[in-house]
């Protein structure tokens, strides 16, 4: 592109993949990659495959994905990235796998001060009895999978003859249960490890499941949050600390129940939010000044610098 260095690499936004997270990241993608093509020479590859894409070179190319769930956000692709030489935004393959699994993000934090809920790890083929996981956790409870995204397989029980229905309905996985929090859910975006504005969901239905995200009037969001400064600047160091626990990089998007009694509870880490303009991530840095374009440059601009500073060879 005219006027810029002969040597700036090219950014490359991976979107699509495998999971049932799909059509997400291909709307991620398609955002991303237009923002970006104000500041960057910039290319946008539709993954198909748990592989790389045909056409990528660790010589000229910068990896942004936006890839959600398996394969995704759980290290699988960063692991090919790293195995090719590949200078990519985001956090690694480690941390992204430890990010994923939701029992072992949940243990990691919590070691560090960071609050969460009484909780249970368990695979479908050697789960609980319903009135010995009602006994530990109460009648309301949530169930996710253990390693999926977007709210994938999310169920909320508040009855025992839900929760002895719901778990008779697990056939295969891991799973997590957790008391469920009655109160107020809350997000953040981090970028470089400093948390930006706090923000709340507000589902219509009293549930943030995949539906709740992804279909339009059903979820109100206030950026930022109404709470005070105080719980605020609570949130923020509290999720900085996860963040670097963890070992994340560059950017990643917290989000927390906040009950009733004012109390905290950490909820997951998702290291490749979505993208869109009008995701929770771009919320949150609307909240500090930064609109989606400066948002999406300041994403990839570690990873720029890492090229430069490492520039990698063609094999």
């Amino acid at each position: 592109m005219e006027g810029r260095a002969v040597n700036e690499p090219i950014v490359a936004v991976l979107c699509g993949g495998t999971s049932p997270e799909r059509e997400v990241s291909l709307g991620s993608g398609k955002f991303v990659a237009a923002a970006l093509a104000y500041a960057h020479p910039t290319q946008l590859f539709v993954v198909d495959t748990d592989a790389l894409p045909a056409g990528l070179d660790p010589a000229r190319h910068v990896v942004c994905s936006t890839l959600h769930g398996i394969f995704g956000e759980d290290g699988g692709m960063q692991r090919l990235l790293e195995a090719e030489g590949f200078h990519y935004a985001g956090s690694d393959a480690r941390s992204s796998d430890l990010c994923f699994d939701k029992w072992r993000a949940r243990q990691t934090v919590s070691a560090v001060g960071v609050p969460v809920a009484p909780g249970r790890f368990f695979p479908a083929t050697n789960k609980p009895a319903f009135a010995e996981l009602a006994a530990e956790l109460g009648e309301q409870v949530v169930l996710k999978p253990n390693r999926q995204g977007s709210s994938v397989g999310l169920q909320i029980v508040s009855t025992r003859a839900g929760l002895s229905l719901a778990l008779g309905g697990l056939r295969a996985g891991d799973w997590l249960a957790e008391k469920r929090i009655v109160g107020r859910e809350l997000t953040v975006g981090l970028l470089r490890g400093r948390a930006m504005g706090l923000v709340e969901i507000v589902p219509k239905s009293g549930v943030f499941d995949y539906s709740s995200k992804y279909t339009k009037g059903l979820t109100e969001y206030f950026a930022p949050a109404k709470i005070s400064e105080e719980l605020a600047a609570r949130l923020r160091q509290v999720s900085e600390t996860a963040f670097a626990t963890c070992g994340c990089r560059d950017y990643a998007r917290l989000d927390y129940m906040l009950a009733e009694d004012g109390e905290i509870f950490f909820l997951e880490i998702n290291t490749l939010p979505g993208m869109k303009e009008t995701s929770l991530l771009p919320m949150s840095a609307r909240c500090v000044g930064l609109d989606f374009n400066a948002l999406c440059r300041e994403l990839v601009a570690p990873a720029v610098e890492r090229f430069h500073l490492g520039r990698p060879r063609k094999p």
